[in-house]
């Protein structure tokens, strides 16, 4: 049927006209808005678009500084740079790791050590940089990989400075070294400044001077592909390397001292007096800090830690003993500063002292008494009779008033990491530490340097170069001079003086007549050290490791040796113008006056006997660097 094929063309025609014309807008609406889009993206936000482009394809790298270096008042390096050498993996270039790391294994020593350092760093590494499998290669090590270093793709040597201390374990305890920065250390510092460097000092003069030694970072600007490679370097701005520090410290001296303790425990430590510079600063037994740098294995981190001795314990700065009778000297000078006794005043010892009104009897060394005394004839034959009426006489207060001001109780202000303050016993320290009252009694073991009075060897130097001195103390220094780059003058460091106020000089030379006698006294405790050379000055003391009961004797055969008393001696020389002040203790050592004395004087031969060399001039330093 005609009406059943009938076709409406007309219709259709006009349909696909409409349609075509449709399809035409939208291909033009679309054409117009990404025309539209690259506009804006190439025309109206080019400068933008360029930053981001430059700032995926441009980083700033960071350039890590040169370390300061450190040296003796003689210009002897005690803290170096020195170039090292690691083996480093790029992972993304090695096909087996494992296979690699063991065929390595078979040139270069490749420890249990090395491969957890490598497996903990691998993470915190891209792909394409190298992490160090193994550290501190040697000639022979480098040679024998560089021959087969065809047999290895993405392994490679890597060279680096590293800190190096050639004094070893002489200086462990007052350079001190640096190590890998942790979690800890991150928090507390500068990021920025630090960013390029691994290291940072830890303990001693690396610590309390890391501002001065660190320097300041400096960078460069690095084209990178999409996977962060450097493909090339454009402008840089240079690190500001650290200063070098010159110390007060005599490497010479310093080695002698280490060597007159011979193999005992315990700390010496010099000053000069005039200056308040350190001239040694030694605690014993002592360590290698050389393994500290590139981290030190477990083990041998742990027979350090674990060491009876204590290698890793700084006696000189945090060693907190009982000062014994060598604070005898700074009690007689609070005694006459308030006026509780006089230069001629005597005072009768018959062997032990009663509180009025108790029966309990504070004893003196030597059970016999010594008769009456003067002032002068107790400081020189140490009575503790003496000593127990003075401080009752003076008080708690006004004793620990005095004593204060020579910086017991409280830190030197030394420019040394770590420094403890020791212990200066009051009522309110009592009150507040053990929640117990003060009782008479303990004020009279307070004059004499026993019970809870606490201080270090650096705070008993630094208070007797205040004696030596004739009054002032000065906070000890080690560092003398810094200087910030090669060529550069040095810039000396300044002292923090500060005057004793007592300053009555008849008190000063009674007390300078005394020391003298324990010397040069023909019943000087000390009396075994005088020599025709010099003329010294010095106090003896022993401190006790534990309590005596009232009626019981000490017998030092019968005590085991880490039982014993401590022995301790303080000194200055030459008596006329004093030129070095000592402090000495020997852990266990028994007798001051026969064991710590003459280390004081092997100390004070070194340095006003045996000196040698003058210090280098600055054109002598430079060129030897």
């Amino acid at each position: 049927m005609l009406g059943d094929t009938f076709e409406d063309r007309r219709g259709e025609r006009r349909l696909f006209r409409w349609r075509a014309l449709f399809l035409a807008a939208l291909v033009l609406v679309s054409l117009g808005l990404i025309v539209g889009r690259l506009v804006q993206l190439q025309v109206v936000r080019h400068e933008h678009f360029t930053t981001l482009s430059d700032d995926n394809r441009i980083k700033v790298q960071p350039v890590a500084p040169t370390r300061g270096l450190i040296y003796d008042r003689d210009g002897v390096l005690l803290a170096d740079n020195v170039p090292s050498y690691a083996l480093t993996i790029a992972p993304e270039k090695v096909e087996d790791l494992d296979a690699t790391i063991a065929a390595l294994a078979e040139l270069v020593p490749i420890t249990a050590q090395d491969r957890e350092r490598f497996e903990r760093l691998l993470p915190q590494r891209r792909r394409f940089e190298g992490v160090p499998i193994r550290l501190g290669l040697d000639q022979r090590e480098r040679a024998r990989f560089a021959v087969q270093s065809h047999r290895f793709p993405g392994v490679e040597i890597a060279a680096e400075l590293s800190r190096f201390y050639p004094e070893g374990r002489h200086t462990a305890h007052v350079i001190g070294y640096v190590g890998r920065i942790n979690e800890q250390e991150l928090e507390r510092i500068d990021r920025s400044d630090y960013a390029g460097s691994s290291h940072i000092g830890k303990v001693g003069v690396e610590k309390a001077h890391e501002h001065l030694l660190h320097g300041h970072v400096g960078y460069e600007q690095a084209v990178v592909n999409a996977r962060g490679r450097v493909l090339e370097r454009r402008e840089q701005k240079a690190p500001v390397s650290g200063q070098d520090l010159h110390l007060f410290l005599d490497m010479a001296l310093q080695r002698d001292a280490a060597a007159a303790l011979a193999g005992r425990r315990g700390a010496v430590v010099a000053i000069e007096p005039d200056t308040g510079g350190v001239l040694a600063l030694v605690s014993a037994p002592s360590y290698d800090p050389n393994p500290f740098v590139g981290g030190i294995g477990f083990k041998a981190y742990a027979a350090l830690r674990d060491d009876i001795d204590k290698p890793l314990y700084n006696r000189a700065i945090r060693g907190q003993y009982p000062p014994g009778s060598t604070i005898k000297p700074f009690v007689a000078l609070a005694g006459l500063a308030t006026g509780a006794t006089g230069i001629h005043n005597g005072k009768y010892c018959p062997g032990y002292y009663q509180l009025p009104g108790h029966s309990h009897r504070y004893r003196c060394w030597r059970r016999s008494g010594h008769g009456t005394l003067s002032m002068k004839a107790a400081i020189v034959q140490s009575c503790d009779v003496y000593f127990y009426r003075l401080a009752h006489d003076m008080g708690i207060e006004r004793l620990d008033d005095l004593l204060a001001e020579f910086n017991f109780g409280r830190p030197t202000g030394a420019d040394i990491a770590g420094e403890l303050g020791g212990l200066l016993p009051s009522p309110e320290w009592k009150r507040r530490a053990r929640n117990q009252p003060w009782f008479p009694g303990e004020t009279l073991i307070v004059g004499i340097g026993q019970g809870a009075f606490l201080a270090t060897p650096l705070q008993l130097a630094a208070a007797t170069a205040a004696i030596a001195n004739g009054g002032t103390f000065i906070e000890p220094r080690l560092v003398a001079a810094t200087r910030a780059m090669l060529g550069a003058p040095l810039q000396p460091t300044a002292a923090v003086r500060r005057p004793i106020p007592d300053q009555d000089p008849t008190h000063w030379q009674a007390i300078l007549d005394a020391m003298t006698d324990v010397v040069e006294g023909r019943r000087g405790t000390a009396r075994r050290i005088r020599t025709e050379a010099y003329r010294i000055a010095g106090k003896t003391g022993t401190s006790q490791v534990f309590s005596i009961g009232q009626n019981e004797t000490y017998n030092e055969a019968e005590v085991a040796e880490r039982m014993r008393d401590h022995a301790l001696f303080v000194g200055f020389a030459p008596i006329e113008e004093p030129r070095i002040a000592v402090a000495v203790i020997v852990e266990n050592g028994g007798h001051g006056g026969s064991t710590a004395a003459p280390i004081a004087r092997a100390v004070m031969d070194s340095w006003l006997l045996d000196r040698r060399v003058e210090p280098p001039s600055p054109s002598e330093e430079e060129a030897a660097r």
